[in-house]
């Protein structure tokens, strides 16, 4: 076996290590988030692209190589300048290099690993976060729009982000993802069939929304409906209404 794979190993055991005892400690949920739904109804489970990890690893690698020359400069004009403190403080030189690589292989899994996109046919959930944990719920009623967004390096690395805009909401950027009124969902694959998706689902639950409020209306023909019924078809939908209302606020959680 090369030595490329045994160090490939041996990462992936430390960071499985690593990741078991802070599920534990920190209390980090290490399945999809659950969403309400109906007898048969079809639930997807979406995950970023093991793309956007290797374009996470890229960036941070870039921003890394260049620290850890400015360290390695650093030392070596030490050990020529005082080559006995040179010397004694090498040990502290070299965590300063390799620290920072480990932790932050552990940091970007551990935020690969926790980021959910689940969708029902009636709303989808948004979960992220490792130390505290952010979930958003958006129905597909409230959608009004969702742009793809995707930069040179992206295209190249192969995914894209979608950006969902709600009612009440105003355009969607990455600094304000988990707004009330919005959704970011990163590191997709399939952009363009997902955001299609989600546009026929809120066309559809809209539609479904016009229909309830038809019925709901003053302007039932005579005879209809009893007084009974319109007036608990009225609670129904005030609470269907509430509901909605508050499954659309982001939750965060420890």
């Amino acid at each position: 076996m090369s030595d490329s794979k045994l160090v490939k190993r041996a990462s992936e055991w430390c960071y499985h290590g690593v990741w078991g005892v802070l599920t534990k400690l920190l209390l980090v949920p290490d399945q999809p988030p659950n969403l309400p739904s109906f007898d048969q109804e079809h639930i997807e489970y979406h995950r970023p692209s093991p793309t956007f990890l290797a374009y996470k690893k890229f960036l941070f690698w870039i921003g890394l190589f260049t620290l850890d020359i400015i360290f390695l400069v650093a030392w070596v004009v030490l050990l020529v300048m005082a080559p006995f403190w040179g010397i004694i403080t090498a040990p502290l030189w070299l965590a300063l290099i390799v620290l920072p690589d480990v932790i932050a292989y552990i940091v970007l899994h551990l935020a690969y690993d926790t980021t959910w996109y689940v969708l029902s046919d009636r709303s989808m959930r948004i979960r992220r976060g490792i130390w505290t944990i952010h979930e958003t719920t958006i129905t597909f009623e409230n959608v009004q729009n969702v742009n793809i967004v995707q930069g040179p390096l992206q295209r190249w690395f192969g995914f894209a982000n979608l950006s969902v805009s709600t009612a009440g909401g105003g355009s969607t950027t990455e600094a304000s993802t988990m707004g009330a009124h919005s959704g970011w969902l990163e590191g997709i694959a399939n952009a363009e069939e997902l955001r299609q998706r989600i546009l026929e689902k809120a066309q559809h639950n809209a539609g479904l929304g016009d229909e309830l409020e038809t019925v709901t209306s003053a302007n039932l023909p005579s005879g209809a409906f009893s007084q009974e019924q319109i007036s608990l078809l009225h609670e129904i939908h005030e609470l269907t209404a509430a509901w909605r209302s508050i499954a659309s606020q982001p939750q965060s959680f420890r």
